[in-house]
């Protein structure tokens, strides 16, 4: 079956007379593909001396890092759980054992700034950096599914601090640390831990230059190795959570015929909402950098059969958003990179990698 050759015209933008191209998204159901690194390994052993060195810590702070390692690893917690443990404890106290609370909580105390409400022992407990890294590690892992969340809303699950990306900019950091604190060598590049990706320069689309299915005709040739065809919305849409999530060459991490749990392929632009439901993925009407953008068939100037999806690019404090995408113009521009301004209630839905969630 060949996709609907009409085209799908709209006012879906915030500029008038901007049109949705032709939108080819054949629904593939291929048999699902060896992927990229899946997890991101398990606990790892400290080595920690004297003269370990970590550029902008101090001893002090490498020894409390090193403690919040060690707890985990005595609990048998993954290396994505011991950098969520040395974020938090970034956020919390700069990975310092705080005598001392703050406004929201004046009984806080320690590397966790755990309270004095009786979940987290006593007062040396709260002040022992092993025992209070236990602590906060085995309600961690009460967490349901925090190994799928963005590592700063797992800590804030934790935590409960009013701002749930309070931890964000210290990941990176945290990385650092584990690594530089680890006696093993690891790279993280591809897996679930690897610092996820911006929402792209431009069109850094690796296959921009490939045939298009009507180029080389419906079959293998037109097929990127993402298990798409080249040049489609879905395409690009799918190099971009595989990028997002630090899958960034073959083998990619996210193919159309492993997405879905249930073995169905991802599909095209139409079978995308059901595929982020069928995985557990979260969605939501409110637009982020590098969500997903989906449109139901003939919403907003979509192709009446098969929608539409792209990626937000960047949130803007009018009430749009700037999208970027694939094969989202008339001819002769079809089948190419393009942007575009929406109104955030457009589209349908906004998908959202395990990496986020939808502020409230």
């Amino acid at each position: 079956m060949k996709p609907n050759k009409s085209l799908a015209v709209g006012a879906m933008v915030a500029v008038p007379a901007l049109f949705f191209g032709l939108i080819f998204s054949m629904l593939l159901l291929l048999a699902p593909a060896k992927t990229a690194a899946a997890d991101c390994g398990p606990a790892i052993s400290v080595a920690i001396s004297p003269d370990t060195k970590v550029e902008g810590y101090s001893t002090e702070q490498l020894q409390n890092a090193a403690a919040i390692m060690g707890a985990g690893k005595a609990l048998d917690l993954s290396v994505k759980g011991q950098m969520i443990s040395v974020m938090v404890s970034l956020g919390e106290s700069g990975l310092r054992v705080l005598d001392y609370g703050d406004g929201p909580g004046p009984d806080s105390r320690g590397l966790f700034q755990q309270r004095d409400n009786g979940a987290w022992g006593s007062y040396a407990d709260r002040m022992d950096p092993a025992i209070s890294a236990t602590n906060f590690i085995k309600a961690l892992q009460k967490v349901e599914g925090w190994e799928l969340l963005e590592p700063t809303i797992a800590g804030n699950r934790v935590q409960r601090n009013a701002d749930p990306y309070h931890y964000a900019k210290y990941w990176p950091e945290a990385i650092k640390l584990v690594q530089g604190l680890s006696n093993e060598k690891f790279d993280l590049s591809g897996s679930d831990c690897a610092i996820p990706g911006q929402s792209g320069a431009g069109d850094d689309y690796p296959y921009k230059d490939s045939p298009t299915w009507l180029q080389a005709g419906a079959g293998a040739a037109a097929t990127s190795p993402m298990g798409m065809f080249y040049r489609e919305c879905v395409d690009f849409a799918l190099w971009r959570v595989n990028q997002q999530m630090g899958s960034t060459a073959e083998p990619f991490k996210y193919l159309n015929g492993n997405f879905r749990p249930d073995g169905q392929g991802l599909g095209s632009a139409l079978t995308w909402k059901a595929g982020w439901d069928a995985k557990g993925w979260p969605t939501g009407g409110t637009p982020r950098v590098g969500a997903v953008v989906w449109y139901a068939p003939g919403a907003g100037g979509a192709d009446p059969t098969f929608g539409h999806v792209a990626v937000v690019k960047e949130v803007k404090d009018d009430g749009t958003y700037l999208e970027e995408g694939y094969n989202g113009n008339p001819p002769p521009d079809d089948h190419n990179y393009y942007t575009r301004t929406v109104s955030n209630g457009v589209p349908s839905a906004f998908l959202y990698l395990p990496t986020q969630e939808e502020k409230k």
